[in-house]
């Protein structure tokens, strides 16, 4: 059995908030090879995650929200929000499924927060993230300001 308790979330957080990326995963798939990943990613506001799809290898990816905010949007393929949902279990919110081939993106919207993610694999660094070339880079000077560009489209007030 893995437990998946306070004491895990507790240590994945800390871990997450003495990243410099703000985040930190745990993995509960054995192998990156296995057809199904599952892993609680802990996340701190505004640690950017760049606006990407599955696709090529197609894969759809589930975030269900252990502890804390988290904003899901969708973007359609020149940039522009299609969707959105603030998952917040308190507020009766507790997940969200992308389908493959959509850009989406994550944003913690509290610290502390904490996502049980699932995915189809296998899980290939060269080929898992499809990046949306209208987003900036992960670890550019733009990425704060993009994040807050969101939030102010989204009439989000920033964590």
């Amino acid at each position: 059995m893995i437990r998946i308790d306070k004491s895990l979330l507790d240590h994945v957080s800390q871990q997450a908030k003495e990243s410099p990326r703000g985040r930190m995963n745990y993995n509960f798939h054995k192998e990156y090879s296995d057809r199904l990943q599952r892993l609680l990613n802990a996340i701190e506001p505004y640690s950017y995650i760049q606006p990407h799809k599955h696709e090529d290898p197609d894969k759809r990816e589930v975030f269900t929200v252990l502890r804390g905010r988290l904003l899901v949007v969708e973007f359609d393929n020149h940039g522009e929000i299609a969707n959105h949902m603030i998952v917040d279990p308190k507020q009766g919110s507790f997940g969200a499924e992308i389908p493959e081939r959509i850009y989406h993106a994550i944003s913690a919207l509290e610290p502390g927060t904490i996502v049980y993610e699932v995915k189809d694999g296998p899980y290939s660094p060269i080929d898992d993230k499809n990046f949306a070339s209208w987003a900036p880079k992960e670890g550019t000077a733009e990425t704060t300001l993009y994040i807050q560009e969101i939030f102010q489209q989204l009439g989000i007030q920033a964590p």
